[in-house]
């Protein structure tokens, strides 16, 4: 490379590393223009210099990549609070100031820079959603690859570059995320550039990959299926033409993978190219502090000299650091980049901070979901025939997956479960991505499929995440119990779509959407260690305005609340819905209309009377409790006839809380036309009891409320005992009515009688048979 391009890469980087301390730093005086003083210092000295210069030179070498050949690309910036070298990066490049016009190019501009930067009303220390070009918050570590690989799914022409850090590294889920190159399409997906950064630190201890054997990391590495490039060293003189060189060398093998399969049909599995980068922690910062190492060391982590406003050597100390970078050679009187410094940064959209990419939602397309009615189960009457909910929907994404066979923007993932959750009907349409070896004895593999299974869930959160970032849709369909092995992937999704709707800049991106299956109900089978409905308590203590959570209670109430999360914006959608047969209660038009609702009364399974209202309230939410709920109305009905029985069926968990703190919620006087002010309330809940009275807590009707859910009653039985267990059954539903209906006690008591006398012989006849008693089996609605 010619000395001049060496030159301008080496400002550029100068001129970021000078910006990135300088945010950390600097209340003013932002060029240096005057000797510092302590009143140019911020009061609290916030933010992390470590990982700085390392992200500072990937970025500028980047820039020259894409300049040079006119790349589409984007970076995930793995590493944690990486924000300080990004935040300089886009500045630099000019479009943080197209972002926020009030903050200018110029010496005005870069002080504002450098005064919001960790300070209060300003933008956070991380790669956050207020960072133009961002994708991935860098907060919490293991995330970076597998956001990096969904974004270049079904993305032909994008590259996604992303920087992993080495204390990054050392977590499982970024550990699983390197199979990804078993799934990746040379054909119909973008490449990922992985770059693993090797500082030698984590906060206060050596990294795991920075102290094994070169050769070791490498015969990892190839074991993934890469081919490393290492580029090592602490001169910038040598480090700049070697990640040149690196990164010219990876394209080189990038193109040429792809040309192979796309011209030249080759389906052998590419050895895609890294990137091995090895610098010193905290890179041309100060060498020494106080008679202690700093620079390659575990103390430049954070704020390298923290006391600088308090001690004069701290002070001076500053100054020189931030001189060493000659700022009068970067910036213009006027505090501007120089010619030298953008002489290698991109254009308009090619800018990193400026790819819409980045920005997905300015790229979503609508996504055609076929009318509902070429796939509905017909119900002439309620719970008379029985479908398997989640196998209709399946016909519905076979459709959608056939429907966008060209524009190859919807996904379905998931660890191994697909078939198993009855969505086969796929694989009518798609196969399964794949990459590797294939066996006669194999089913549905495809080196073009957008089903993605790998038994990480993790991974495909990552994936789908990543995907949803960039513009496209997609559904992750999982056991209910397993899912909550993402519970963290998932708050910081959540955190990140808050905090981009306050953000005019952002456009709306496609829903994070699951399908939770295989629920604690009917895991009977497989017993207590798959039995957790967990997952929807965790997600409804996160934002209002971004999560829902619904309980689709049959087939056509499920193709319903499909339709409407698919076509969804912005939010965290979580569908809970069973995949054994289930009785059909509502016909298409009531299941729009109930699930329009939220929350509804079934007027044809109550018996109460217009004119006097209900002695008790039977509510359910689910679609087993559903069907124990209509069973006890049933006997009811037969034991009692004059009691004035009201079923309220809820979808929308949300539409429980009050309207102030969710944009679902009933307003009170609402609540209380449903389950009345006064009569007792018997909620039969899918999940833990305790959810549903946290979210009506503050009802009028709360003293009358009693939830029969899960309470950790489970182990391999029959699917009814799993309910006889957790109180949960019909005959306990009716005992709840006659000990809470006022004067019933005594006069039902005979009624109380029999049905803990049902409870008995069900003990006793599983352990005979093995199999559920005949009148619950045989159940059916007979209104």
């Amino acid at each position: 490379m010619p000395h001049d391009r060496i030159a301008d890469l080496d400002a550029h980087w100068r001129a970021a590393n000078y910006l990135a301390a300088g945010q950390i730093y600097l209340l003013d005086n932002p060029l240096l223009t005057e000797p510092l003083r302590p009143e140019h210092i911020k009061p609290r000295l916030l933010g992390h210099w470590g990982t700085s210069p390392g992200l500072n030179l990937v970025h500028t070498h980047l820039n020259r990549l894409i300049r040079q050949h006119d790349l589409d690309a984007i970076c995930v910036w793995g590493p944690g609070h990486g924000g300080p070298a990004v935040l300089a990066n886009s500045w630099l490049e000019g479009s943080y100031s197209e972002t926020y016009p009030t903050i200018g190019r110029d010496g005005d501009g870069m002080r504002k820079l450098f005064r919001q930067f960790s300070f209060p009303g300003g933008v956070p220390s991380h790669v956050a959603p207020e960072t133009p070009g961002s994708i991935h918050e860098g907060g919490e570590l293991g995330y970076s690859l597998s956001h990096a690989y969904g974004a270049a799914f079904d993305n032909p022409g994008l590259l996604v570059a992303c920087v992993i850090g080495d204390g990054e590294a050392e977590t499982g889920p970024l550990a699983a995320s390197w199979h990804s190159t078993k799934f990746l399409d040379p054909v119909h997906d973008g490449a990922v550039l992985p770059i693993l950064h090797l500082n030698g630190y984590k906060i206060a201890n050596p990294t795991v990959l920075s102290r094994i054997p070169e050769a070791e990391l490498d015969a990892m590495l190839r074991g993934f299926g890469h081919e490393p490039i290492h580029v090592t060293g602490d001169d910038p003189r040598i480090v700049h033409p070697a990640m040149a060189a690196a990164l010219d060398r990876a394209l080189e093998r990038i193109t040429a993978a792809q040309q192979a399969a796309r011209s030249a049909g080759s389906r052998e599995r590419p050895r895609w190219p890294m990137i091995v980068l090895r610098t010193p922690k905290g890179w041309t910062g100060p060498a020494t502090v106080d008679g202690e190492p700093v620079e390659g060391t575990w103390r430049a982590h954070q704020v390298p000299l923290p006391s600088v406003r308090e001690n004069p050597d701290h002070l001076r100390q500053l100054e020189a650091w931030l001189r060493s970078y000659r700022p009068e050679e970067l910036f213009d009187a006027d505090g501007r980049p120089t010619e030298q410094v953008l002489a290698c940064v991109p254009s308009g959209p090619r800018r990193l901070g400026a790819n819409p990419h980045a920005n997905g939602g300015l790229l979503t397309r609508d996504l055609p979901v076929p009318p509902l009615e070429h796939f509905a189960v017909p119900v002439d009457k309620p719970g008379t025939a029985l479908h398997e909910p989640t196998r209709v929907l399946g016909g519905l994404l076979a459709q959608i997956m056939r429907d966008t066979a060209r524009s190859r923007d919807f996904r379905v993932v998931g660890p191994d479960e697909t078939a198993s959750n009855r969505l086969g009907a796929l694989f009518e349409v798609t196969g399964k991505a794949w990459q590797g070896e294939v066996l006669d004895t194999d089913e549905h593999l495809s080196t073009d499929g957008r089903v993605l299974e790998i038994l990480s869930e993790h991974t495909c959160q990552g994936w789908l995440e990543g995907y949803h970032l960039t513009g496209r849709h997609g559904l992750f369909s999982c056991y209910e119990a397993f899912v909550h092995i993402v519970d963290s992937m998932v708050n910081q999704h959540i955190k990140w779509l808050r905090t981009t709707r306050a953000l005019p800049w952002r456009a709306p991106v496609p829903s994070l959407n699951y399908l939770l299956t295989s629920h604690v109900w009917r895991q009977d089978h497989n017993g207590f260690s798959h039995q957790d409905p967990g997952f929807v308590d965790h997600v409804l203590n996160k934002s209002p305005e971004v999560v829902r959570v619904y309980f689709p209670p049959d087939a056509n109430t499920l193709l319903a609340t499909a339709d409407h999360v698919l076509r969804s914006r912005d939010y965290v959608n979580v569908v809970v819905a069973g995949k054994q047969p289930c009785f059909d209660w509502l016909s298409l038009d009531d299941a729009r209309t109930h699930c329009a609702r939220g929350a509804g009364i079934w007027e044809w399974a109550g018996t109460e009377d217009p004119a006097k209202g209900p002695d008790v309230v039977l509510a359910c939410a689910g679609d087993v409790p559903t069907q124990e709920v209509l069973a006890a109305a049933q006997l009811l009905r037969h034991h009692l006839p004059g009691l004035g029985v009201r079923v309220v069926n809820v979808v929308d968990m949300t539409r429980l809380l009050p309207r102030e703190e969710h944009p679902h919620g009933m307003s009170d006087s609402a609540y209380d036309a449903l389950f009345t002010p006064d009569r007792p309330v018997i909620f039969a809940y899918h999940g833990y009891p305790w959810l549903v009275h946290r979210l009506a807590y503050r009802r009028t009707g709360h003293a009358h409320l009693h939830v029969r859910g899960y309470k950790e009653a489970g182990t391999t039985t029959t699917p009814f005992d799993m309910v006889v267990r957790n109180d949960l059954d019909r005959y306990r539903l009716v005992m709840d009515v006659v000990d809470r209906v006022p004067g019933l006690g005594v006069r039902a008591a005979a009624v109380r009688q029999t049905m803990a006398d049902a409870r008995t012989r069900h003990h006793a006849w599983i352990r005979a048979h093995g199999t559920d008693l005949p009148e619950v089996a045989d159940w059916t609605w007979t209104g």
